[in-house]
């Protein structure tokens, strides 16, 4: 299927759902993270603060949980650079104010800022994604920029309310696949 098709698809599948339903899928997701990648102190995590009339993936139980059990993991969270077209990268902390953008997305104002190479895992959110591990999101190619700034060694994991199709048909070379995908079901590619 083509990238166009998908996100039509799963923009009208997404919003379907009811908050009820978002909420126990993001909570299945968020128990499958902690169960398949341990954290080590000193590691930043990169984590999307949820567009919630979009019914995207709520990852607050995911930063929750890092803050009462890895305290001493860092979580970064984007800020849209609308003008240069790019995702900036801030400290989330507890005292931060967040003040939702033009899309609907919080962001922090005035956090200490990350680098993109001082990142070791990206949690990417996803409208669809592939066997391939090729992904679908919104279409403005904001992740792949940032992916592109990331060390190659630099842990990328889609969350995904749904599981992947058989194949994104239109990927191009500046597509940057995941390592892995958490769905409600379970986690793409298995862990050997």
């Amino acid at each position: 299927m083509l990238k166009a098709e998908l996100r039509k698809k799963m923009l009208q599948q997404r919003r379907a759902l009811s908050a009820e339903e978002v909420q126990l899928r993001s909570n299945q997701i968020a128990e499958l993270f902690f169960r398949y990648f341990p954290l080590e102190g000193g590691q930043t995590v990169h984590v999307f603060l949820p567009i919630t009339r979009n019914n995207e993936v709520d990852t607050w139980p995911i930063i929750e949980r890092l803050r009462r059990e890895h305290p001493k993991v860092q979580v970064a969270v984007p800020v849209t650079d609308v003008e240069q077209n790019v995702l900036t990268h801030h400290h989330l902390t507890d005292e931060a104010v967040l003040i939702e953008n033009e899309w609907g997305i919080p962001e922090p104002q005035e956090a200490h800022i990350i680098h993109a190479e001082d990142v070791d895992v990206v949690l990417i959110p996803l409208l669809a994604f592939d066997k391939v591990g090729h992904r679908v999101g919104y279409g403005k190619g904001f992740y792949d920029r940032f992916l592109a700034d990331c060390r190659p060694d630099v842990l990328k994991i889609g969350l995904s309310l749904e599981p992947p199709v058989e194949l994104i048909a239109d990927s191009n070379p500046y597509d940057i696949p995941m390592n892995y995908a958490i769905t409600p079901e379970g986690l793409w590619p298995e862990k050997k």
